[in-house]
């Protein structure tokens, strides 16, 4: 009797199992179309990355006056290659100019140079100075200036793998409530090198993820041509970048957004230590984890 009873209960066990498995809701299928769509994406990530980010081989915060530049270790910025007394930068206020000597064979536009003033990256067109196979310009970060040098010959670009994502799943392609600002909102924008800066904000998307609501506020994106956010989840701590992830969206239509988790990516800050990625801000913190989008190797990653 008592193994009657066994062998039922194991039975009803069986079914029960079966029948919860079976009204559990099953994953949307991605169809060929959203496939094709995220494939574009990726590769346009990985071109990104390729053409501006791994090639990067140094950032030189310059001092005011006179810094000179090149292999010499008794240089005040020591490049990776290239001359040993290539030139020197001059910092007066926020201007740079460079100099250059006859060994650098520098060009601006393909036309030589020798002296020239520098425009920064906050102008929206930077000057870049042509060494060779390297690449430099002057970047502006709060109230640091420096040169942000690229080999156009780095290892790094044929040596990158590719990005890795969690597997496509569109119940984290949700659509959101879109509340735009006043204009007058900032909020506090940390960065890798310990700077915090008010950014405007064009408002914020309001969206439920398992049944919880939550907000991301837009850090410089604009409801017309397409947002811009940058979060974390408690996947950053163990399978996602540290800082945080970026999120970009299509224009608002109608009072809402898309947010598609699948095509959250990391930071450039993930594969290079020359670059000065903004992290993800207190409001953007968000308390349920987010298993979509790009993945990150906490062991031997850049953080």
């Amino acid at each position: 009797m008592k193994r009657t009873l066994g062998v039922m209960l194991v039975a009803v066990s069986v079914l029960c199992g079966i029948a919860s498995a079976a009204n559990k809701p099953k994953p949307a299928t991605v169809d060929p179309a959203y496939q094709q769509s995220f494939e574009k994406w990726k590769d346009e990530l990985v071109d990104d990355l390729k053409q501006e980010w791994l090639p990067l081989a140094g950032l030189f915060w310059l001092k005011p006056g006179e810094n000179s530049f090149g292999t010499d270790p008794k240089n005040a910025v020591v490049f990776p290659k290239g001359p040993a007394h290539a030139g020197s930068f001059t910092l007066q206020g926020k201007i740079v100019t460079a100099t250059f000597g006859p060994d650098a064979n520098a060009a601006i536009v393909g036309k030589p140079v020798i002296t020239a003033e520098l425009k920064p990256d906050t102008t929206g067109n930077p000057t870049v100075v042509e060494l060779g196979n390297l690449r430099l310009h002057v970047i502006v970060r709060g109230e640091r200036i420096g040169i942000r040098l690229k080999d156009l010959e780095s290892d790094a670009v044929p040596q990158y793998h590719g990005p890795q994502f969690f597997p496509l799943d569109l119940s984290y392609r949700v659509t959101a409530t879109w509340l735009p600002s006043d204009g007058k909102q900032t909020v506090d924008v940390p960065n890798v090198l310990g700077d915090v800066s008010p950014t405007p904000i064009a408002g914020t998307a309001v969206f439920k993820i398992n049944a919880q609501e939550l907000k991301l506020t837009d850090l410089g994106g604009d409801a017309a041509s397409g947002l811009f956010f940058v979060f974390s989840d408690p996947t950053s701590k163990t399978d996602t970048y540290p800082g945080g992830r970026f999120l970009k969206t299509d224009p608002v239509t109608n009072g809402t957004v898309v947010l598609d988790f699948n095509r959250a990516y990391n930071p450039p800050c993930a594969v290079t230590p020359y670059a000065t990625c903004p992290l993800a801000p207190k409001e953007n913190r968000l308390s349920v984890a987010i298993p979509a989008g790009e993945e990150y190797d906490h062991k031997h990653g850049h953080h």
